[in-house]
């Protein structure tokens, strides 16, 4: 069974609907770059045998989308949360991504995810074996403190051995870091560095897709990016949204 997730996380950044949709575009039509037959098309969130609606892919559509489904009175402190689901293409997996960001509360990080799930896909496909430029593309989108793109032994080795608590900073099969952690980063980890468009670190373990990582070595990566202070916490309550 695939089950991957790919995320970015930040400190407090209050931001509209408009401006949470504007971002969330800019990932969108990312994720149509690397696969557009996988991630042209989105719809709603919706029960289960209920057929959604599609969403246009524009800011006052998504801004309306996301106003739409959090009506409470407080969403500007907590932060307003959405996701969307691909449309089902036959040999791909299914792609959904959610958002949980915008509001003034300084305790919870903001983050966004984008996640690959099969029963009958393994993690071969290119989706997945494309996870860091996914990853790239949801840090420099939302502008991200740090990110990363795991399965679920690989995210709880990392959990396990450092003792993690779930929105603090750390690395998978890839690993994202903001210019600030970017500049900490020790060099000769196993894999390739790639510069992001805002000026990000994107540090990929899998060698684009063509290396698989043991839980080990993903560990290990971890260990020395935290000695280099490149996955240090943000100070809680927060007061930046980037290291």
């Amino acid at each position: 069974m695939l089950d991957v997730v790919v995320r970015g996380l930040w400190g407090v950044r209050q931001q509209s609907p408009d401006q949470l949709a504007e971002r969330w575009l800019v990932l969108l039509r990312g994720l149509a770059e690397i696969d557009d037959e996988a991630c042209g098309h989105w719809y709603e969130a919706a029960e289960e045998n209920v057929s959604p609606p599609a969403v246009a892919l524009t800011v006052p559509a998504l801004a309306e989308y996301i106003d739409r489904q959090n009506p409470d009175s407080d969403a500007d402190y907590i932060g307003r949360v959405a996701s969307l689901s691909a449309a089902t293409v036959p040999g791909r997996p299914q792609v959904e991504t959610w958002i949980n960001a915008g509001g003034s509360a300084k305790r919870v990080a903001d983050s966004c995810l984008v996640t690959f799930r099969s029963r009958e896909l393994d993690e071969s496909v290119e989706l997945v074996r494309r996870s860091a430029d996914v990853l790239s593309a949801i840090g420099a989108s939302w502008d991200a403190d740090w990110g990363d793109a795991y399965n679920d032994d690989e995210h709880e080795a990392v959990a396990d051995a450092f003792g993690l608590r779930p929105s603090a900073p750390r690395g998978g099969r890839s690993v994202y870091l903001s210019p600030g952690r970017a500049a900490l980063a020790p060099e000769g980890l196993p894999g390739t560095y790639t510069r992001t468009a805002t000026g990000g670190l994107v540090i990929d373990l899998t060698r684009g897709g063509t290396a698989q990582p043991s839980a080990e070595s993903i560990v290990e990566a971890n260990r020395e990016l935290r000695a280099a202070g490149a996955l240090d916490p943000l100070p809680v309550p927060f007061d930046r949204d980037t290291f």
